[in-house]
């Protein structure tokens, strides 16, 4: 366990984090006595999002993009009514 001052823990705070967030467990010491710890508030492992891993809406028919529009839709795009 890792102590450091009330100085440092200011000075350093968002580093000291991260060693908490990596498991570490650090005390913060005013002269030679401890008054606070810092500890993960829990641990979460890590989950790999991954893009495309619900096939009713992930799926995009081949010509959707690259289909001429009817003529309704291409009066509409050109201003007309």
């Amino acid at each position: 366990m890792t102590s450091v001052t009330i100085h440092k823990a200011k000075t350093d705070l968002s580093k000291l984090i991260a060693r908490v967030e990596a498991g570490e467990e650090i005390t913060i010491m005013r002269r030679d006595k401890p008054v606070a710890r810092l500890v993960a508030s829990e641990v979460k492992p890590k989950v790999k999002r991954v893009g495309g891993s619900h096939p009713e809406l992930a799926s995009i028919p081949d010509d959707f993009f690259f289909k001429p529009l009817d003529e309704d839709e291409l009066k509409l795009w050109e201003g007309g009514e």
